[in-house]
C-alpha cells in the first residue's frame, strides 16, 4: 500500500500506509508542503499500517528539515513497530515522540 500524506489543518497531517524503502522516497518528495506557514507541525501516525526503518529514517530526516526552517514538529500516535525500531536505534530519546 503506498504512502500518504494528508492535511487535516492548522499544521496537522495524517500519514497513512506502508512506510518502507519503496514507499519513503515518493512520500519524502511529497512532503514539502509539511513545512509552509508558521507554528508547529504534528504529524499522527496511526494510520501507518506497516513500517521499516526506512519509515522512522523519514521521522529523522523531517526533524531535520523542521529544525532548518526553525520549526517545532511532532509525531502523535505512532505504531508499536516503529516505536520499537526507534528504540532498538536509540531515537526514541531523540525524536519529538507524543506519549500516553
Amino acid at each position: 500500500m503506498p504512502a500518504g500524506l494528508e492535511a487535516t489543518g492548522g499544521g496537522c497531517f495524517r500519514v497513512t500506509g506502508e512506510l518502507s524503502a519503496d514507499t519513503v522516497p515518493d512520500l519524502y518528495h511529497r512532503s514539502d508542503e509539511l513545512f509552509d506557514g508558521d507554528g508547529q507541525v504534528e504529524l499522527d501516525l496511526s494510520g501507518v499500517q506497516r513500517s521499516d526503518s526506512a519509515g522512522v529514517a523519514l521521522l529523522v530526516e523531517w526533524m531535520v528539515q523542521a529544525h532548518h526552517r526553525q520549526r517545532e514538529i511532532r509525531y502523535l500516535n505512532m505504531p508499536a513497530q516503529m516505536l520499537s525500531i526507534a528504540r532498538v536505534s536509540s531515537l526514541d530519546h531523540i525524536l519529538p515522540l507524543v506519549r500516553d
